[in-house]
């Protein structure tokens, strides 16, 4: 499940490319196909095994690998900083549930230009004067093509997988605020990994409601192990890396391509073709994106 945003790094890296910045590009697209290819791999465990089990199990696997690297000493935190973690592992997990429930009912590209309302609305919302407002309006249209070139494609786009995406969204724009504040307030990966805990701690619940137990099978143990390491272990290696050579605007419009990417994953392990409205209205979300970044700026 997709877990960027073209927000995500301002304030975190600043100043003209460096000698290092073809690497940076590099790292940075392929963070984002390390995320689109484990959300196109997922789908057919979904289906197999069920959403909220798959992904409630990928979080743990990413959690308990975060947990046995970085070692957080969990006994010196203060309240403040338990807050901020739990208010950030409750995003991770609305985000990461509601995004495969979404992603089990939808096309792969809809359900990422879906969820990418959350970055881009906190993107325009950080953005100054009017004009920013054209690309929140422009993004809608996108959407607004997607959701018509599916409907008439297969039947009708699944109003609850609609839903579920926009949900997916929210989370990842509280995600988005909280990662700017949990990051002066613990040192290195500690945040992200109490954090990252949190929301495994969340989804196992659901994941063992869903399977009607906690033994799951070992095949769904298995999978769900590889599939934390495409998301969100390897693409985050990827960008703190890229983020260091690269200045946060540029790498804000490289992860503006996450829709196009997306969609493109979906067609060469999924199948899912679009139409012309539908590539389109990728288009048009993807250009809404980089607007809404360089306006910030």
């Amino acid at each position: 499940m997709s877990q960027h945003d073209p927000a995500r790094a301002r304030g975190r890296a600043s100043g003209r490319p460096g000698p290092g910045i073809g690497l940076a590009v590099g790292l940075a697209v392929a963070a984002m196909v390390s995320v689109q290819t484990g959300v196109s791999l997922a789908v057919p465990v979904i289906h197999d095994y069920g959403a909220l089990s798959t992904s409630g199990l990928r979080l743990c696997w990413a959690a308990l690998a975060l947990l046995l690297f970085v070692r957080p000493p969990l006994h010196r935190y203060g309240a403040a900083q338990w807050r901020a973690a739990l208010v950030l592992g409750t995003a991770m997990a609305v985000m990461s549930l509601a995004f495969f429930l979404a992603i089990e009912r939808l096309p792969q590209h809809l359900t990422v230009a879906l969820e990418f309302c959350g970055p881009l609305a906190v993107a325009a919302l950080g953005a100054r004067g009017w004009r920013a407002l054209a690309w929140p309006l422009l993004a809608a249209v996108g959407i607004g093509l997607l959701v018509s070139g599916d409907a008439h494609a297969a039947g009708g786009a699944d109003p609850a997988g609609i839903a579920y995406a926009l949900l997916a969204a929210a989370g990842w724009g509280v995600y988005i605020v909280m990662m700017k504040k949990i990051g002066p307030a613990f040192p290195g990966l500690q945040g992200l990994t109490v954090s990252l805990a949190v929301a495994a701690l969340l989804s196992l619940p659901f994941a063992a409601a869903e399977a009607g137990t906690i033994l799951f099978p070992w095949r769904q143990l298995a999978f769900t192990a590889g599939l934390a390491v495409l998301v969100p272990l390897v693409p985050y290696i990827f960008e703190i890396t890229a983020l260091r050579r690269m200045p946060a605007a540029m790498f804000g419009v490289l992860m503006s391509l996450e829709p196009a990417v997306g969609a493109a994953s979906g067609w060469i392990f999924l199948g899912q073709g679009m139409g012309i409205g539908q590539m389109l209205g990728t288009g048009l979300v993807v250009a809404a994106s980089v607007g809404v970044v360089r306006a910030g700026r």
